[in-house]
């Protein structure tokens, strides 16, 4: 899913850039018409800032985030740094003794309060008193209505922003009225966002494979984990089973399946499970390409002059097509996979020490003959044995790719 943002920028009266104002701008092939202001408000903050990232984003500044009366009274704001938003507050909030409550206690935590839109009335006093900045729309608002609300706003310590500034003589007759900050298009139109959103049942998915990586994940845990998901039951227990393992007696319960194949395989186990249901809507060859390019590093690990974890190698070649699978960059996905730094470097920058494994597995796919023998050779390892190596590693994912 592609949500559509707006970024417009906020400047100080020295034209520095001060912050940035986020707008929804809707999803992708989809209209804006019966989209309220919560759902738009909650779209653009798990857009810009846990799909995306704030760094891309606004390059972390802050960033003014308009805020429903309903969503202020919501715990939603403690899931954002301080730092990162500006809580704006909407021209159509009602000072309800509920909203200041909430206000106050948003104030209280260190976050920024701004009012949009405004046009004074006694009955707001509440909320210009948490107020630290107040938005006036220049075009909309006449001088002297400008004026008489800046009379009584100078008791506060309030800054003031400027929007809708389109022209220098509007610039300078804002920055005559006493303005701090001022948006526009005199400065700058909105810029569009696209961002790529990951599925719910894609980050349900990741989080699983986060669980399964993390080493203080015990074998009761992961028996709870397995047990509780009929889908993963069923295909353990068709793994267990099948001609790979050549048992004399079939194994029927998921506890001697988990006993029997040991917590390191289990856990390939699961997170093999979770990546064929990450690209479950992509060519069933791309989830047989990234399980021999994971059994493939395993082995290359395994016979190594190197000192490697043969786990992080898995990993490396099951992760080495994720991009792909979910259409997002692969240094968003990791954010939210705990891998190891040596994992990110070789998926992100093809560097690090873990690098030259998965070289050489791409080199081998592509029979590039003369690259894949050189990165062997910095590998230490034997020439003549890639080959079987590759074979163990396509009979393996054939296996899986049965259940």
């Amino acid at each position: 899913m592609e949500t559509i943002i707006a970024r417009q920028p906020i400047f100080n009266f020295n034209r520095r850039l001060f912050a940035y104002e986020l707008l929804y701008r809707g999803v992708k092939n989809l209209s804006l018409i019966n989209i309220g202001g919560e759902r738009a408000t909650t779209s653009l903050l798990t857009g810009a800032f846990l799909t995306e990232g704030l760094q891309k984003i606004s390059n972390n500044k802050p960033c003014f985030i308009n805020f429903t009366e309903e969503l202020l009274l919501t715990d939603i704001v403690g899931n954002f740094s301080k730092n990162k938003i500006i809580i704006e507050i909407l021209e159509d909030v009602r000072p309800t003794d509920e909203v200041i409550n909430a206000c106050k206690k948003i104030k209280k935590e260190g976050y920024i309060l701004a009012l949009d839109d405004f046009i004074f009335h006694q009955k707001l006093s509440p909320l210009i008193e948490l107020a630290d900045i107040i938005k006036f729309d220049i075009q909309l608002t006449p001088v002297n209505t400008i004026h008489k609300a800046l009379h009584y706003l100078s008791r506060y310590d309030i800054e003031l922003l400027a929007e809708k500034v389109e022209t220098h003589e509007e610039f300078q007759k804002a920055v005559k009225l006493g303005f701090t900050y001022f948006q526009g298009y005199f400065f700058a139109k909105p810029e569009v966002i696209r961002i790529k959103e990951l599925e719910t049942s894609h980050l349900h998915l990741l989080t699983l494979i986060a669980e399964i990586s993390k080493k203080e994940t015990s074998m009761s845990k992961l028996t709870q984990i397995i047990t509780a998901d009929v889908s993963l039951s069923y295909k353990l227990l068709r793994y267990i089973n099948s001609a790979y393992f050549y048992l004399i007696k079939r194994v029927e319960s998921i506890t001697h399946a988990i006993t029997y194949l040991g917590e390191d395989e289990i856990r390939r186990f699961v997170t093999l499970v979770a990546i064929s249901e990450l690209a479950s809507k992509r060519p069933r060859e791309i989830i047989r390409l990234v399980t021999i390019r994971a059994k493939f590093c395993e082995q290359l690990g395994l016979h190594s002059g190197w000192l490697t974890n043969p786990d992080e190698l898995f990993l490396l070649g099951l992760f080495s097509l994720l991009d792909a699978m979910l259409e997002s960059p692969i240094e968003i996905i990791l954010e939210k996979v705990p891998v190891s730094d040596e994992i990110k470097q070789a998926l992100i920058f093809q560097t690090g020490p873990l690098a030259p494994f998965l070289k050489t597995v791409v080199h081998y796919e592509k029979g590039q003959h003369e690259s894949y023998l050189q990165t062997l050779q910095q590998l230490d390892i034997n020439t003549k044995d890639i080959h079987k190596l590759y074979l163990d590693a396509t009979a393996y994912a054939d296996n899986l790719a049965a259940l």
